[in-house]
């Protein structure tokens, strides 16, 4: 079961604002983008498309603390980590260090964040219910130790 997971991202001109650094609100989509191959890495889907129904996984709570700034053309891993898996809800932290020339991340977090997603079927009247998580999903993914968020 995987409880952890990564990514390496260079921040793009178009991620930042005029002074060069990355706009807070790019956090917020490098947190998907990880935890989409975070999902990917283990086959499972992020949404789910069946006749009558759609799973996925909407947000219902969303934080990110800023300690540094990204800028342009910074690569930086941002780090993907379970921290629980409730009967219909994920919390997801995350952890953001910049990397240096060769790709290793180096130095303090530059900025956290945490995703709490839940577990949903679309009904047939097109209102989404909370359901529990799969068995299939539960299967493959755990939450990491307390340790693990150590900075």
């Amino acid at each position: 079961m995987l409880s952890e997971y990564s990514i390496r991202r260079s921040v793009e001109f178009v991620e930042t604002d005029m002074a060069g650094i990355m706009h807070f609100s790019n956090f917020f989509r490098w947190m998907e983008s990880c935890e989409t191959a975070f999902y990917r890495s283990l086959d499972l889907p992020q949404i789910s498309f069946v006749p009558g129904q759609i799973v996925g996984w909407p947000r219902v709570n969303v934080s990110c603390d800023y300690r540094a700034p990204l800028r342009f053309g910074d690569t930086a891993e941002v780090r993907l980590l379970v921290m629980e898996v409730r009967t219909r809800a994920l919390v997801l932290g995350f952890q953001f260090r910049r990397c240096d020339a060769q790709g290793v991340p180096q130095g303090p977090v530059v900025a956290q964040g945490e995703m709490t997603a839940v577990c949903v079927t679309g009904g047939p009247d097109g209102v989404m219910r909370a359901q529990p998580i799969p068995e299939a999903f539960r299967a493959k993914v755990a939450a990491a130790p307390a340790s693990a968020w150590a900075e």
